[in-house]
């Protein structure tokens, strides 16, 4: 009954989500307090408290009929313009609301953007490791995922090599900064490195192509590490953003696409992403979710909890031998898989109940992945399971 593509799709399902239904299985068993779960980036800590007051206001203060109603598939004008407004405060930018489309999610987003400039059998290119769904999105919209594997030891961006695979079928280069699964945050120097390149590259081929950033932990920095803003490096950017992570709103689903004025193109961009938002089912994005983060845009994630947890795990971790990517970004910790092989020692984790994400799934095999966004007694809890599977491992403390 299911289609040949789906069968593929559920033989192969996605392991984040197979450790995270494990979790609930073995805490069935060996109870909740007992599995350490690192699989999923599903934040732990509360959605600020100016986010709880904004969505009660707004049930009280704005008429019903209104904020549950349809607006334009773009958005509520008002809330885009906020967006917009707040963009041009924090980078010096002169975006309007005809640059922002409220959009279900990142995700939802960046299937929204490669609707609007996919042709079939075109290539989007991006950076492995990567995070696992980018090939389920290129695909839905007849596209081809190419991964270019990034530099060995700091998992920048390898531009060399990524230059030399852009081709005549190449629509767009997808990016992830800060970086899941690594941790890592490409610096002011490679962003603008990637941008001329880009810029060489599309006028060397006579071609477009478009840049699109994924940015859903961009409030999420440690030691003073700041994130580019793409478009100021390369004008056919287009951001994709999400309140997922940053104010803890995952299953809300609501985030943003960025559109600059000044890409190639730019009217016909915007009227297919508002016609692509609507014919992929989206239609708009959460219509009380708009009217809630339009009144907390400078509300802020509790980035000092998710640095304590960064620095316990990595700190206690390297102490007992594994070796670890220290992150810049976002909340997960990318750790190398002792012996080598990542499902092999994940299956070994799993025995000390520690839930972890082997990196093949992101295309880097060798390596682990742990969402570190949990309570910090569970990371507490976990360091005695920890220094078992180190001591399995051969591995001898720092």
């Amino acid at each position: 009954m299911i289609s040949e593509r789906m069968k593929k799709l559920v033989g192969g399902s996605s392991a984040i989500r197979a450790m995270f239904e494990e979790g609930n299985r073995l805490a069935a068993l060996y109870g909740r307090e007992n599995v350490y779960d690192f699989s999923l980036g599903n934040p732990n800590f509360p959605a600020p408290e100016k986010v709880q007051k904004a969505i009660v206001d707004v049930l009280s203060e704005e008429e019903s009929t209104f904020v549950h109603g349809y607006m334009p598939n773009a958005g509520f004008p008002d809330v885009r313009a906020a967006v917009a407004a707040d963009l041009n405060t924090r980078y010096g930018t002169n975006y309007s609301a005809d640059n922002v489309l409220m959009t279900v999610g990142a995700a939802g987003g960046l299937n929204t953007i490669l609707c609007t400039i996919l042709n079939p059998g075109d290539e989007v290119l991006t950076i492995s490791p990567y995070f696992v769904e980018y090939g389920n999105y290129v695909t839905n919209h007849g596209g081809v995922l190419r991964a270019v594997p990034s530099l060995e030891g700091s998992f920048l961006p390898d531009l060399d090599a990524l230059a030399e695979a852009i081709g005549p079928r190449t629509r767009a280069v997808l990016i992830n900064n800060p970086n899941n699964p690594t941790g890592v945050v490409y610096d002011r120097d490679t962003c603008s490195a990637l941008g001329a390149m880009l810029e060489r590259r599309s006028k060397e081929l006579g071609i477009e192509i478009c840049l699109l950033s994924d940015e859903p932990y961009r409030e999420l920095c440690y030691d003073g590490t700041e994130v580019p803003w793409l478009p100021s490096c390369y004008k056919n950017t287009v951001v994709c953003y999400s309140w997922s992570k940053s104010l803890s709103l995952p299953g809300e689903r609501i985030g943003y696409l960025l559109i600059p004025s000044e890409m190639d193109g730019f009217s016909d961009v915007w009227s297919a992403a508002c016609i692509a938002n609507r014919m992929l089912g989206f239609v708009n994005a959460p219509s009380l979710m708009q009217r809630a983060v339009a009144r907390c845009l400078d509300a802020k994630a509790d980035v000092d909890a998710y640095d304590k947890n960064r620095k316990l795990l990595y700190g206690k971790l390297t102490e007992l031998g594994f070796s670890c990517v220290y992150p810049r970004g976002a909340f997960y910790l990318w750790m190398k898989a002792p012996g080598g092989d990542d499902k092999a020692f994940s299956d070994k984790a799993k025995a000390y109940n520690l839930l972890l994400v082997p990196g093949s799934s992101f295309a880097g095999p060798g390596w682990v992945r742990m969402a570190y966004c949990v309570s910090p007694d569970m990371i507490e809890r976990s360091l005695p399971a920890f220094a078992k599977l180190a001591e399995e491992c051969g591995l001898h403390a720092v």
